[in-house]
C-alpha cells in the first residue's frame, strides 16, 4: 500500500460514526423494534405446527419486506413497506403467543426494575 492510501484510510477511522449515520423512518425504527422481538426459540420448548408456523410466516415476512422495498418508487413506498413489515411481525408474534397461551404456556417475560 502507497503512503497515501494508508493516509486515507486513518482518516475514514478517525471520523466520528455519527457523521455517515443516515436517518432513518419512524416506520423503520418500529419496524426493527418488532424484529427485537422476533421469538427465538419455541415457548415451553414445544415444537408443533404453531411454532414451525410462526418461523415460517416470519420468513415469508421478510422475503415480502425484500421484494417490497425492491419495487418501492418514492419514500411513501418504502413507509407503507415497513410499516407493513413492522405490522405483520407483530401479529404473527400475538397470534403465535395466544395460541401457546390457551394451551397453558405462557411466552417468557422479563421486568427490568423496582
Amino acid at each position: 500500500m502507497n503512503k497515501n492510501t494508508i493516509l486515507a484510510a486513518l482518516a475514514l477511522v478517525a471520523v466520528p460514526t455519527t457523521a455517515f449515520a443516515l436517518p432513518v423512518m419512524y416506520e423503520e425504527a418500529v419496524a426493527h423494534r418488532e424484529e427485537a422481538r422476533i421469538l427465538r426459540s419455541p415457548i415451553g420448548g414445544i415444537q408443533n405446527s404453531r411454532w414451525f408456523d410462526y418461523r415460517t410466516n416470519v420468513n415469508e415476512t421478510r422475503k415480502e419486506l425484500a421484494s417490497d422495498l425492491r419495487h418501492a418508487s418514492d419514500t411513501e413506498d418504502k413507509r407503507d413497506a415497513w410499516d407493513e413489515y413492522g405490522s405483520e411481525l407483530r401479529h404473527e408474534r400475538i397470534t403465535y403467543v395466544e395460541h401457546m397461551a390457551k394451551k397453558g404456556y405462557r411466552a417468557p417475560e422479563v421486568y427490568v426494575g423496582d
